[in-house]
């Protein structure tokens, strides 16, 4: 059973990273193309993680975050965001809408695989700790 990575990002260089830093991985890409794909796929996909543009010129991030917080079942769904990293209110903005993990566009494209691995890890062990409340570690 492969790992679904929900890819919200309609820039193609971007994409394309993406695309080629998972999907030798084993990893199933569910492209997001439209704000109006944003809830509709992250419900019925199952995904692993959210992969999020904040800068995208098609998708609204901030629109789409919140629908993502509106929506308890998907609060907890791990989400990587990349962004300029200048733009340090769009940076607060998208910690303070649950982003599990924003990082500078130069870091997204030279470490994709790596990132994704590390949220989804980490939301892994944190659900590991939510369920185990006397587990060390």
């Amino acid at each position: 059973m492969s790992t679904t990575i929900l890819v919200a990002v309609t820039d193609i260089f971007f994409y394309t990273k993406v695309r080629d830093a998972l999907r030798p991985q084993g990893y199933t890409l569910e492209r997001i193309r439209s704000q109006d794909e944003v809830g509709g796929k992250t419900a019925s996909a199952s995904p692993a993680a959210l992969i999020l543009n904040m800068n995208d010129l098609t998708i609204n991030a901030f629109t789409a975050l919140e629908a993502l917080q509106a929506n308890p079942a998907l609060r907890s769904l791990p989400i990587l965001a990349f962004a300029n990293h200048e733009e340090t209110d769009t940076w607060r903005r998208a910690k303070d809408l649950g982003v599990t993990k924003i990082v500078s566009r130069n870091e997204f494209s030279a470490r994709t695989r790596e990132l994704v691995e590390d949220i989804i890890a980490s939301s892994g062990q944190q659900s590991a700790a939510r369920s185990e409340p006397n587990a060390e570690g």
